[in-house]
């Protein structure tokens, strides 16, 4: 049968199918079938003359799970044994560089091959419930499974750097008291270092070199053979816990090189041109850049995403170098290409998160706000402004649109949630790096520093790299603080980068990649102050995003008033003299307070039984100028009086009192500093739907 693509056990024996080149009668394919114990040793070859709607299949009796594989296609290559790119499971991730890439040498042995899984086999298919967290909801924890883990002394020393490590009840105990909803892993799938990294002893920690995109990676199982049991295990786990599982997948291009050093490994040795751009075209700076327009590309990434949806529990998906998908032939970017129109099509994939990083190693590439309404973003316009913004880059205009959604850039076909608000990711400063270093120092990767960004947007405050300055110290958490707050409690869907929370550092090393030591695994050690004082910060800036809905809209702005409860706009924006800005004042680009009041009586969204969603009201401060600010509180209707609740003044965000504040009094902002005040405001009770909160607002 030419369909399901790969190795799938039935009763009495296995089906084979695999897209490769070649001509039936000619130049056929061969499934090698070999000896587990040793896969250096082919116990029988099976030559596949069966060729269907493109796809070589052949059923091969009395073979089962456990039975290791791989195909050579004589077309190509006759001694090169090819990894199935269904493999469900892999022998291994090293493979002989030399052999590899070397025509007419065999690598049987040699090379990473398939394993026959069963996987409707009992503990190798996800039985938990999704937690199904609405995108308003939702917090996103970018982390690596073995750098979250490797160093956390609540974890067992066995299960340190492995799905089961992630698993742990001290892991996942600090995700919830973070108040996170959704852990985004970087890639799972088997993995292997590119040509150019194993030439030189070095590794691609990240595990942006896919393998295999059905198999999980080996190395971060603590029993080996175990990695699909223990991955579902962790699933399971975070589910039971109310927390989703997003998987940092990458289909723009595979492991095994690009011009000037190549091996076949898998698909470039089964059907290049069916996998690939013609002409060797490069979208992503990697080589082999996969080509969105073929019918098996679309096939092997829909079928990939399913699999991992459907068998593994995974709740969705963020898309490494998306335009590449967007990208057929290597053309210009189109939102509705037909890998892009697949996914967003499928009635599995359709119903998961799915997440675009809207870009790829091209000019041409970049499309941030462009992708479909299935679509959610990463936004880089977010982290850049608001890096400028706190590094004091003066002007607030681009400000206000990334504080309130990015509508600029996702109204009117999506809503606020689609731009994944970051400032810091696993590419780039971490938090602590951010507000430390002017300056990238990449030495320890071996490319003379030449790699990673060059524009940070970064600031060390007076001194390169780590000190024990205490004026340094308190400046630079405070900044850290700063930017913490705005990108949690701005519209839209936040994304927290392991560490920093912890104040994590890399020592300045933007593109960690390839290092798989202490530079890139999260210290869990809280003994420095600056550490336990960010972590409370982040879990109780979090805990007060969570329980106000105004802070997190499911819908966009309009400045209307919306009729209900208070006749108010739904969003005012004001300068620091308490007045209603105007377009001269967003178009001053030497202004840097603003002050955004949101209307808790106008909350966009709904609860889970369709009610329509209130809140208190809300204030929220920014002043990034040095200099403290007198300030005017906008006054009565939008307050009677203010309560602080966040200040960023504060080690942890804890205001030093909490009275009310008369609204219209003239107070001292500190400089450089976040407020978040809550409005108390008279009731006023035109909407009996509404009384109860507008009494309490």
């Amino acid at each position: 049968m030419p369909f399901p693509l790969g190795a799938t056990p039935y009763t009495g024996g296995t089906n084979f199918a695999v897209v490769a080149d070649g001509v039936p009668g000619v130049s056929a394919v061969q499934l090698c079938l070999l000896d587990p114990s040793d896969p250096g040793v082919t116990l029988r070859t099976v030559t596949m003359d069966e060729r269907t709607c493109g796809v070589w299949h052949t059923f091969v009796p009395d073979v089962g799970p456990g039975q290791v594989y791989g195909f050579r296609v004589p077309a190509r290559d006759p001694a090169k044994l090819l990894l199935d790119p269904y493999a469900r499971r892999v022998t291994g991730t090293d493979y002989d560089l030399v052999a590899a890439a070397s025509y007419g040498v065999q690598t049987a042995g040699l090379v990473p091959a398939g394993v026959v899984v069963d996987s409707t086999a009992p503990g190798l298919r996800s039985t938990s419930v999704r937690p199904w967290v609405p995108w308003e909801q939702t917090v996103v924890y970018e982390a690596h499974v073995k750098g979250l883990t490797r160093l956390h002394p609540a974890v067992p020393a066995h299960l340190r750097g492995t799905f089961l490590g992630v698993a742990h009840p001290a892991v996942i105990d600090h995700l919830r008291q973070l108040n996170v909803t959704t852990l985004e892993l970087l890639p799972v799938y088997a993995s292997v270092a590119e040509p150019g990294l194993k030439a030189t002893n070095r590794r691609n920690y990240w595990g942006y070199s896919t393998l295999g995109y059905f198999a999980a990676h080996p190395g971060y199982a603590s029993v080996p053979g175990h990695e699909v049991a223990e991955f579902v295990t962790m699933v399971d786990a975070l589910h039971e816990a109310g927390i989703e599982v997003v998987l940092d997948v990458v289909y723009n291009h595979t492991c095994e090189g690009g011009p000037g050093l190549s091996v076949d490994l898998s698909t470039r040795g089964l059907a290049p041109d069916s996998y690939y751009l013609p002409d060797g075209r490069d979208l992503t700076g990697t080589g082999n850049t996969v080509n969105a327009r073929t019918l098996p590309v679309i096939r092997l990434v829909t079928d990939s995403l399913r699999y991992w949806a459907e068998t593994l529990g995974v709740d969705g998906f963020r898309f490494d170098l998306a335009s590449v998908h967007a990208r057929p032939d290597g053309g210009p970017f189109d939102a509705g290409s037909a890998l892009l129109s697949a996914i967003a099509a499928d009635p599995v994939l359709a119903t998961r998160k799915l997440i675009a990083e809207p870009w790829d190693a091209t000019g041409e590439g970049y499309a941030v706000g462009r992708f479909g309404p299935n679509w959610t973003e990463w936004n880089d316009r977010f982290r850049d402004t608001t890096r400028d913004f706190w590094r004091g880059v003066p002007g607030v205009r681009d400000l206000g649109y990334r504080l309130s959604g990015s509508s600029d850039l996702y109204a009117p076909q999506r809503r606020p949630w689609a731009s994944i608000n970051f400032v810091t990711a696993h590419d780039g400063f971490t938090l602590r790096d951010l507000v430390s270093y002017n300056d990238k120092h990449n030495e320890a990767n071996g490319e003379n520093n030449r790699d990673g960004h060059n524009h940070n947007r970064s600031w060390n405050h007076g001194v390169e790299g780590e000190t024990t300055d205490p004026a340094v110290i308190a400046l630079r958490t405070r900044t850290a603080r700063n930017v913490a707050a705005t990108m949690l409690l701005a519209t839209g869907t936040p994304m927290i980068t392991m560490g920093d929370e912890i104040w994590r550092t890399q020592g300045g090393n933007n593109n960690a990649y390839c290092q798989d030591n202490e530079i890139s695994w999260l210290d869990w050690d809280l003994d420095e102050p600056e550490r336990r004082d960010l972590l409370a910060f982040f879990r109780r800036t979090l805990g007060i995003r969570r329980a106000a809905p105004a802070l997190r809209q499911g819908e966009f702005f309009e400045g209307r008033a919306p009729g209900s409860a208070d006749g108010l706009p739904d969003l005012v924006w004001f300068t620091a003299s308490g007045r209603v800005m105007n377009d001269h004042d967003w178009f001053d680009e030497g202004r840097q307070t603003i002050g955004m009041w949101i209307n808790g009586h106008d909350v966009r969204g709904h609860t889970v039984a369709g009610q329509p969603l209130t809140d208190r009201s809300w204030l929220l401060l920014l002043h990034a100028g040095a200099d403290p600010i007198e300030l005017t509180l906008p006054g009565v209707p939008y307050a009677t009086s203010y309560v602080p609740t966040v200040d960023t003044d504060r080690p942890t965000g804890e205001p030093l009192s909490t009275d009310g504040i008369l609204s219209g009094s003239t107070v001292v902002l500190p400089g450089r500093t976040v407020w978040l005040l809550r409005a108390r405001r008279h009731a006023m009770v035109t909407n009996p739907s509404s009384a109860g909160d507008a009494s309490s607002s």
